[in-house]
């Protein structure tokens, strides 16, 4: 790595239209080119431009489906880039300037995924409540302990993953660090498979079900978090 290839790694991500559409892309989803152009008001062949970038510097890749172009983040350590970049915004954000950003700002601090594992109040309450419960320790970096790996197991088997089972990840907006690795996104994904959880429209904000709301207090116990 040598200073003239970090400061073009920069300038890819200084820009608003490029890092708007890498916020929106840390919902782990692939999005087509139309999508993420009417997601930050710009018109489609500006957007086509802005990703042909951001492809062949190896942040996103893509996908050809019939007439569509699909693109998602190339991996988790991009995400984390991406992610752990936004956590060093100051914490006070500019006024809402109407009622429905408003509204997606809190369901966003709220609940959301960061790419493939929870994030937000959610994501930080799911954290605390396996180190609470003593499926995960926190003495000497983020790893589950014996009795949390034998509960992973029962939700899917992670440790064959070349990914870290258990990282921290700095959350932007709680300012602490939620679980993320294959361990977090195997969480994730069976919270919402369960329907304990929920996406809230096409974003990534994500809220916890009435469904959830019971199950996730049997199992870590009672907290703000989980009221539907």
């Amino acid at each position: 790595m040598t200073g003239p290839a970090l400061a073009r790694l920069a300038a890819l991500l200084a820009d608003d239209t490029r890092a708007t559409f890498c916020l929106a892309l840390l919902d782990g989803r692939a999005w087509t080119a139309g999508e993420l152009a009417g997601h930050a008001g710009v018109a489609p062949a500006t957007a086509t431009g802005h990703l042909h970038k951001l492809v062949a510097a190896g942040l996103l890749t893509e996908q050809r489906q019939g007439r569509h172009r699909y693109v998602r983040l190339a991996d988790a350590r991009v995400a984390q880039l991406i992610e752990e970049l936004a956590a060093h915004l100051p914490p006070v954000a500019a006024p809402a300037r109407t009622l429905r950003t408003a509204t997606a700002s809190a369901a966003l601090a709220r609940g959301r995924t960061c790419y493939d594992h929870l994030a937000g109040r959610l994501g930080v309450a799911v954290t605390d409540a396996l180190e609470r419960t003593g499926r995960l320790s926190r003495a000497t970096g983020f790893a589950f302990t014996p009795a949390g790996l034998r509960w992973l197991d029962g939700l899917a088997p992670v440790r064959a993953s070349r990914r870290p089972l258990a990282r921290g990840c700095l959350d932007w907006t709680e300012r602490r660090e939620h679980l993320a690795g294959a361990g977090g996104a195997a969480v994730c994904e069976h919270l919402l498979a369960r329907g304990w959880v929920t996406r809230v429209g096409t974003g990534r904000a994500v809220r916890v079900t009435p469904t959830g709301s019971t199950a996730l207090a049997d199992l870590f116990g009672a907290d703000p978090a989980w009221t539907a």
